[in-house]
């Protein structure tokens, strides 16, 4: 244990470092994170000048899982992201067999070698709008369901990683998977509503086969008292299940791979 959080500390180091060679870039970048963000407000209150709920949400439970959404993406592109496409391209040129020797477990290297600080400013935005909806809806959560809120969140996160690791592993059967990561992308950007919104089929496939409802709608919902304990339960246990897929996946693709000078 000790070794990988060594390893952490010195990607954490190495990539901060990388981003303040260029502190104007790292400034613009934020800058144009807050630009997106009052632009995705704005598009959220368009939705309810002529209604006062979406899907039984109000605009501040829905501005509140829109922080929600706003902070996982910050994660999301703070350090899945960035490995995830250079985890193709290493498959494709070979470059995973320098990944391979480094006696350290592939699947963490390839998961957090490379870190876009700057993003983090999305986590920062997205907890604050959190903690903005919460404070205009006059709810003071409990030590439970802010408890409840953290352990569903960190499930979320789990299953996003789950999900991306196993599209990108696909890498190694099928080198070309870029319309993969679209494609997830264009699922997750679903998560900026509650799942309550889609009806029908679409929100079965929303919430058991591509299970957006665990992503954003679970943890909002805990921080406004409408996530049950049992809902919990089923949200970290999705996370396990996620996970340990991913895992099985990642040592199956790797006794496929026939490296650089196969």
């Amino acid at each position: 244990m000790n070794k990988y959080l060594r390893c952490l500390r010195e990607f954490f180091r190495a990539c901060l470092v990388e981003e303040f060679e260029y502190r104007a870039n790292f400034a613009a970048n934020i800058m144009t994170t807050l630009f997106w963000l009052l632009v995705a407000v704005l598009t959220l209150q368009i939705y309810f000048f002529r209604t006062d709920t979406v899907g039984g949400w109000s605009y501040y439970e829905v501005l509140a899982l829109l922080g929600v959404f706003t902070a996982i993406r910050g994660f999301i592109e703070f350090f899945l992201q960035p490995n995830m496409t250079r985890l193709v391209s290493h498959v494709r040129t070979g470059t995973l067999d320098y990944v391979l020797t480094k006696p350290i477990d592939s699947q963490f290297y390839v998961s957090f070698r490379h870190l876009v600080f700057w993003r983090l400013s999305d986590v920062a935005l997205g907890f604050g709008m959190l903690i903005y909806s919460l404070w205009k809806l006059g709810m003071v959560p409990s030590v439970t369901e802010v408890l409840l809120f953290i352990v569903v969140f960190v499930s979320s996160l789990l299953v996003v990683y789950s999900l991306w690791m196993a599209m990108m592993t696909v890498s190694f059967w099928a080198v070309k998977v870029d319309n993969l990561s679209f494609l997830f992308t264009s699922f997750f950007e679903t998560a900026r509503f509650p799942v309550s919104v889609y009806g029908g089929v679409l929100r079965f496939v929303l919430t058991y086969v591509f299970p957006v409802a665990f992503i954003t709608t679970f943890p909002s919902a805990a921080l406004v008292g409408r996530l049950s304990y049992t809902e919990g339960i089923i949200s970290v246990l999705a996370a396990v299940v996620c996970l340990a897929a991913s895992r099985w996946f990642w040592r199956h693709a790797l006794m496929s791979y026939t490296s650089a000078s196969s």
